[in-house]
């Protein structure tokens, strides 16, 4: 391994900066995995070769500033969606968030200095690390976009096998194995045989799994996703609702058509996305009864607000074959400075604000079946999409990543989508505005996908679940555990300590 950094002062910090947003290549959609342990061993060497804590502390916090303002430089396109109103905001949307969160990647900068150089060090680091990202959940509403474990989600059947681990250990253990793997890297030969043979393991149980996992006898119904494909700027200022609305129910009917012209009888249900009605559905039976006809008596899940004893909600409502209300979901998680302004901000900054529903929910209905709907942001939220005690058999997430235009988010966003179907061993419908929409299957293997920018309508059968995985039932206690273990074997004696002090006392 280095011995050390050859920079100090503003270069070291320049240098850190760099390190951090270099890294951050090795998220969605890019997948340069192989960028991770090269950033994080600048970070580790200069935590060990820092002058005091306060020193390392802040390596951490610049790595984190680079990293977190790379991987989420696409804020800035929601900012330029009201650019005349928040024009002073955009050198600040993504390093603003960075700045909240960049703080606890100088945790493991820090308790790495603890112990001894060696193994016991980095397992300190990857422990620490992992720890502090899951606490991203405790930051306002929660923040846990981004972690390390998505990396390993490359395109095709190789990512696929890689993210089978996910289904014992969650993203969160993905992130503690791909930290130690990436510092294990520079500990000479042995340790890299080892990352070696343990990735081929690795590999190679995530294709046994995908080969022989065997879905539920449960039949979902057929889902028919309208994506219409509506800019931000359309729906903020109500431009063109009407158009935009018959653009969604001719979408509608043509999916729905295509659905039945499929055969057998399996129920069908259509998706609109977040905001995929220009006002609110629960007031306005007419467009209801207009959506239930172009539904061709299928139902019909729509994203839409709504108002209630003064209070505002983003929903999913639930349309039936007679254009009535059959269920809604109110979203519970809301977006931080986007739904509702956290404390940290004395001035409003935001033109309103929502009010959160009660929690997750199943819906247990005849045409449907089991499904566990959620809205946009809820999805990110590892351990955290399935209603406790009321397994669904399917999950649908609906949202509007016009906000974020064609960049790394709505494909970012798409990735957590696929990693909780691995988790939870449930497929998920991911409805999209303007995309990316596309259904995952229990194990995460997309099935269908409709891409970016485009105004049409995909039609495919919603496949089976599985059985409740290892990490649907203890959730993320497994790799928090994980990782508090790494924390605590860092702390445990070497043997050759343990000699050493044996013949201290003898000599005594």
């Amino acid at each position: 391994m280095i011995s050390t950094l050859p920079v100090r002062g503003w270069r070291l910090a320049g240098l850190m900066v760099l390190a951090g947003a270099f890294s951050a290549l090795s998220l969605p959609p890019v997948c340069a995995l192989f960028v991770l342990p090269l950033g994080l061993l600048v970070l580790y060497r200069a935590s060990e070769d820092a002058a005091s804590w306060k020193q390392a502390a802040l390596c951490g916090f610049l790595f984190g500033m680079g990293f977190h303002t790379a991987g989420l430089y696409w804020l800035t396109n929601a900012i330029l969606t009201r650019i005349h109103q928040f024009w002073w905001v955009i050198p600040f949307a993504a390093p603003g968030v960075a700045l909240i969160i960049a703080p606890l990647m100088a945790v493991p900068a820090v308790l790495c200095r603890l112990v001894p150089a060696g193994w016991r060090r980095i397992l300190m680091f990857a422990g620490s690390w992992t720890v502090v990202d899951m606490a991203r959940v405790l930051i306002f509403s929660g923040f846990p976009w981004n972690p390390l474990g998505s990396d390993l989600e490359l395109p095709g059947s190789i990512g696929n096998a890689l993210i089978q681990p996910a289904s014992i250990l969650g993203v969160d253990g993905l992130t503690l194995a791909l930290v130690l793997a990436s510092l294990a890297l520079f500990r000479g030969r042995v340790a890299v045989l080892s990352v070696l043979v343990c990735s081929v393991l690795w590999l190679g149980g995530g294709y046994w799994r995908l080969a022989t996992v065997t879905p539920l006898p449960i039949s979902n119904p057929r889902a028919v996703l309208v994506q219409g494909n509506v800019s931000e700027n359309e729906i903020i200022n109500r431009q063109q609702s009407v158009e935009n609305f018959r653009r969604y129910l001719r979408l509608t009917a043509q999916g729905t058509q295509k659905a039945r012209l499929m055969g057998d009888d399996r129920p069908v249900v259509v998706i609109w996305p977040e905001s995929g009605f220009p006002g609110l559905l629960d007031e306005d039976e007419l467009a209801r009864q207009v959506i239930a006809h172009a539904a061709g008596g299928a139902s019909a899940m729509i994203g839409s607000d709504r108002e209630e004893n003064g209070h505002w909600y983003n929903s999913l409502e639930l349309v039936d074959q007679d254009g009535k209300i059959a269920s809604i979901y109110d979203k519970s998680r809301l977006v931080p400075f986007g739904e509702y302004q956290p404390w940290i901000i004395p001035f409003n900054v935001l033109p309103g604000v929502l009010t959160p529903g009660p929690g997750l929910k199943t819906w247990d209905l005849p045409d449907i079946g089991r499904v566990g709907p959620m809205v946009c942001y809820e999805i990110i939220f590892s351990g955290s999409v399935v209603a406790r005690y009321d397994r669904p058999d399917w999950l649908v997430t609906i949202s509007n990543d016009a906000w974020f235009g064609n960049s790394a988010g709505p494909r970012q966003h798409l990735a957590t989508g696929r990693l909780r179907a691995v988790e939870e061993g449930l497929p998920v419908v991911f409805a999209n505005n303007t995309g990316i929409s596309a259904i995952y299957d229990a194990v995460g293997r997309e099935t269908v996908r409709l891409g970016w920018g485009r105004a049409d309508v995909i039609v495919s059968d919603i496949p089976s679940p599985l059985s409740p995985t290892i990490f649907s039932r203890y959730g993320r206690a497994i790799p928090l555990s994980l990782s508090i273990l790494c924390v605590l074997l860092s702390f445990w004696p070497t043997v050759r300590r343990k000699r050493e002090w044996v013949v201290m006392r003898q000599k005594g």
